[in-house]
């Protein structure tokens, strides 16, 4: 009876696995912070992800680990950079089948860990980083990618990768824009899993959402809405389903959010500990997500739910 007049139905079909592929490794790497969670190699991560095809899993989301960083990630636009090399290896494979979603930032690619450009004098140049982020989009739609999802939250991001995209012939490839992405504590494991340190100290609050706010990520998601975003994404999900709620609201684009690396770790550390019960922590977790409006939702949970699905 319950099933049968349940309001949020979460499937398979809703949920987005992020994925890390490093350059230069032999075998996958486990990722302390995030168990369950590894860098893959190219190989792993071809036998992964059609593994998460035959789970019903319709989308992954790439992050690249390279071998090296410099000051202005090159490796994020380099045509052989280790996420380009890896989305042609999926489209081989795969073609059409799955939905190729690349993150497109450069902190996992630059030698200082910000997310653009710097100026000279410690903050992030957004105009110059801008043009790097345009020539990251047409990198990554040329190796394969269905989606582009930047992530840097630098202004006027989606109008300029539109451009750039539409300019190189790509004018199917969506955009999946992190429209209200916080100055979280909850990333820590993800930085852990990309290799990522703020050289020198420092923030990201220059550019990510004060968390302490709601109200403007309305207006950066209707901003980023006018300026070609197919789909928009709050990030994190838990701390954050009344701006979910709220942005659903508004708005008629499929809505994303991202269930963080630090919402995943505290469940396994909790559930290792014998506090909760994982498996119904997890279900709960990912529902409220789904019932605060949120279309799709990118979890480290996916192979386990499409597994427990198949069960």
């Amino acid at each position: 009876m319950r099933d049968l007049v349940a309001q949020t139905r979460l499937s398979v079909d809703d949920l987005v696995a992020p994925l890390f592929v490093r350059e230069g490794i032999d075998e996958p790497l486990p990722i302390a912070s995030l168990p369950g969670v590894v860098q893959h190699t190219r190989a792993s991560l071809r036998r992964e992800v059609l593994d998460l095809a035959d789970l019903g899993i319709k989308s992954v989301i790439l992050f690249g680990v390279p071998s090296k960083k410099d000051e202005i990630g090159s490796g994020a636009f380099d045509a052989n950079g280790i996420v380009q090399v890896a989305l042609r290896d999926l489209r081989d494979d795969l073609g059409d089948r799955m939905v190729l979603m690349a993150d497109l930032c450069v902190d996992e690619y630059t030698s200082h860990g910000h997310c653009g450009i710097l100026d000279g004098r410690g903050s992030v140049d957004n105009d110059r980083t801008l043009e790097v982020y345009a020539k990251a989009a047409v990198a990554q739609a040329t190796a394969g990618a269905h989606v582009c999802a930047p992530s840097g939250m630098m202004d006027g991001q989606v109008g300029v990768i539109r451009a750039a995209l539409d300019g190189a012939g790509h004018t199917n490839t969506a955009i999946l824009a992190y429209s209200a992405k916080y100055a979280s504590g909850l990333y820590g494991p993800f930085r852990d899993a990309v290799d990522v340190q703020i050289i020198g100290g420092g923030d990201r609050k220059g550019y990510q959402q004060d968390w302490r706010n709601s109200r403007e990520a309305l207006v950066e998601v209707a901003a980023d809405i006018e300026q070609g975003a197919d789909m928009v994404m709050v990030k994190p999900a838990l701390a954050y389903l009344d701006v979910i709620s709220a942005v659903r609201s508004v708005v008629d684009v499929p809505v994303a959010a991202y269930h963080v690396s630090g919402e995943y770790a505290m469940i396994k550390a909790a559930a290792a500990n014998g506090w909760i019960d994982h498996d119904a922590v997890a279900i709960e977790q990912l529902t409220a997500i789904k019932r605060a409006g949120a279309d799709i939702i990118l979890t480290y949970l996916a192979r386990w739910f499409a597994e427990s699905a198949r069960r």
